[in-house]
């Protein structure tokens, strides 16, 4: 390309430009206000980070306000509000949202130890269990370079054992994180707007004219799943009961199906690892341990077999399966993910509730 001097360029009318230089010139300006444009929206990321955060904090007081922490019908609305559509559910980041007490503020994300959750689970079972007042504060945390929102909770310590995920109080430090959180901590990724992680807390302040009432717990007899005196598989949440419509023509397949999946998951000692006590004291856990947390992963764990990407033990050595066990492990988990895709597909398709 003939180089052209800043003098040259003076005398050109707007007419003789080149066309190479109008083009360069054009992409110049063009990059230029997008940089301009870019750094003007800076700014105004928090503003939108706090915009949506407000909504969320407004429509969980309205779903989800303080209540008898006892009420079964107040859960319950609660509950399948969040699961269906809620914003609190559309922020979340996916496929993945890691939870968890906080057990010192002090330590990071990355080194906390959390658990992984599809938004259904966090939505649809654990986040129902606390009640919202609506106050909410968001703030940048320059350590973790997130954004994190704080909402002011109570927690339904007095509802049924089985309308817990799994029985809390196999740790007592664990009961009393949740029994007496008064603080949900959302973080938030200021480059997709999206929740990454959230926790609960119990150093914020205390929901004014709330105060805790102390529950009576069973005592924990090392069974994440159990049946009661009728008969029924608890905990109930984790057979999608009043979240899945009872007339989902493949809710009790699922069940069916998850029981002969989950011997093959205890066969494959699966269960040594992927359950609440975390045996193995994994950063970042992932539940297997029922049916609900096991639907919700059952793409990511049979995608794992199948790449033959298994964890490590306690050696640093790759776990393998024995090969019979893995064709089960992959028929049995296959027919069962067959039936959790065709169970939500239903749901999708049918006619929003309470409208």
């Amino acid at each position: 390309m003939k180089k052209i001097s800043k003098m040259q360029l003076q005398r050109f009318k707007p007419a003789q430009v080149p066309h190479y230089l109008r083009a360069i010139c054009s992409a110049a300006l063009f990059l230029g206000a997008a940089a301009n444009v870019a750094t003007a929206a800076e700014p105004a990321t928090q503003e939108k980070i706090e915009q949506a955060v407000g909504k969320i904090a407004n429509e969980l007081k309205q779903v989800c306000p303080l209540s008898d922490p006892a009420s079964q019908g107040a859960f319950d609305l609660c509950r399948q509000a969040l699961f269906d559509d809620s914003l609190i559910k559309q922020m979340m980041t996916r496929p993945v949202v890691l939870w968890g007490r906080q057990r010192d503020p002090n330590m990071t994300l990355k080194e906390t130890s959390l658990t992984q959750f599809a938004p259904d689970i966090l939505a649809g079972l654990y986040m129902p269990l606390f009640m919202f007042d609506g106050k909410y504060k968001v703030t940048y945390d320059e350590r973790e370079k997130l954004y994190l929102a704080t909402l002011g909770v109570a927690f339904r310590n007095r509802l049924q054992p089985g309308q817990f995920p799994y029985p809390f109080w196999h740790d007592a430090a664990k009961w009393n994180t949740y029994e007496n959180a008064n603080t949900m901590l959302l973080w938030v990724d200021p480059n997709t707007s999206k929740l990454r992680f959230a926790q609960f807390s119990t150093r914020g302040e205390p929901v004014p004219g709330y105060p805790v009432s102390k529950a009576t717990v069973p005592a924990f007899d090392g069974k994440w799943l159990w049946t009661d005196e009728q008969g029924k598989t608890q905990p109930a949440v984790t057979l999608f009961d009043g979240l899945y419509r009872e007339n989902n023509p493949y809710k009790q397949k699922l069940d069916q199906s998850y029981r002969e999946f989950a011997t093959t998951l205890r066969e494959s000692q699966c269960f040594s690892c992927h359950v609440p006590n975390n045996p193995d004291n994994m950063k970042k856990l992932l539940l297997l341990q029922s049916q609900a947390h096991a639907s919700m992963e059952i793409h990511r764990v049979l995608k794992a077999v199948r790449e033959k990407k298994m964890p490590l033990d306690e050696q640093g050595i790759e776990k393998t399966l024995d090969p019979q066990l893995e064709k089960v492990l992959l028929e049995k988990g296959g027919a069962f993910e067959k039936l959790v895709d065709a169970a939500r597909e239903w749901e999708r398709t049918q006619a929003p509730r309470n409208k």
